[in-house]
């Protein structure tokens, strides 16, 4: 065991009322509580959290590196979503690396999403209650920042005046002024795209089965009004298209259409994707990977 001695002096002589560590130092918190009370002072209230965990469950320390800042994170991620990560689930171990931002940036805008459909006594179990002391935002984002990547890897976006081009057509009337959190959105989407997954992007050809499939969506997608921004409705089309192609499980579909026309393994809704990059763009894109 590694005794922390700092510990119990800092605590007598400042009166410390509430300590937090790690679990891995129960037993130098123990000691200390004793030399404090030797001191003739109160121990504090303490709460012991689980570790943090890289992404090969390897306990994250200074000395391998494999940590993450604060810093880096508010880099990829609004303050919001690391107070979101933070809230949740303290007394259980923690992956912390780079993938988990988008994760808990997009659960966190769903909790803020439900927030004002909540009844009050609901409201306050909420993460978002606790994340703005009680009184969440009344306006959240209208796009998940998943779909949001997405937008950023097919447009090949490297402003976010590029990325209001869509954003603006797709929520009516949105302008960075009106949608401040999404345009905040819009930046942490364009650093992460950038330095996680522009250098990691690996295309592939279809099999003969999908490349039929995608010419089959091209097709259904053609045949819409060119200025359709139903969801929804794409995302039927898309749905039918698979199940007439008899992907099983049907998610195969869909992770063919990530890694032929975006080049990753998964994704946001494809329709939500399709309308908010237009149906010209998206079947432009389909002729792209196709030929």
């Amino acid at each position: 065991m590694q005794w922390r001695p700092d510990w119990a002096m800092r605590w007598t002589a400042l009166g410390v009322d509430y300590e937090m560590s790690g679990k891995d130092l129960i037993d130098s918190v123990r000691l200390s509580n004793q030399v404090c009370k030797v001191l003739g002072g109160s121990p504090p209230e303490g709460f012991h959290y689980e570790l943090f965990m890289d992404e090969n469950n390897q306990k994250i320390s200074k000395t391998k590196g494999n940590g993450l800042t604060m810093d880096e994170w508010l880099r990829y991620g609004a303050p919001e979503s690391l107070a979101y990560y933070m809230f949740q689930s303290p007394k259980s171990a923690k992956k912390l690396y780079f993938d988990v931002i988008p994760k808990a940036t997009d659960e966190y805008l769903q909790q803020l999403d439900a927030y004002p459909k909540q009844e009050p006594a609901k409201q306050i179990d909420n993460p978002a209650w606790h994340v703005h002391s009680g009184q969440p935002p009344q306006q959240g984002s209208p796009v998940s920042f998943s779909l949001m990547l997405n937008l950023v890897s097919a447009a090949d976006a490297s402003t976010k005046d590029i990325l209001w081009g869509f954003l603006g057509r797709y929520v009516d009337g949105a302008t960075p002024q009106t949608q401040p959190l999404l345009d905040r959105l819009a930046g942490y989407a364009i650093n992460y795209y950038e330095d996680f997954v522009k250098p990691s992007k690996t295309f592939r050809a279809p099999t003969d089965v999908e490349r039929a499939a995608m010419v089959d969506l091209r097709t259904r997608l053609a045949a819409l009004p060119a200025d359709c921004q139903d969801a929804e409705l794409i995302q039927n089309e898309v749905f039918a298209v698979g199940k007439d192609h008899s992907f099983d499980p049907l998610r195969a579909w869909f992770q063919a259409l990530y890694e032929v026309l975006l080049g990753q393994s998964q994704g946001p809704r494809f329709g939500s994707f399709a309308a908010i990059f237009g149906l010209d763009r998206t079947i432009a894109l389909i002729d792209e990977k196709l030929s």
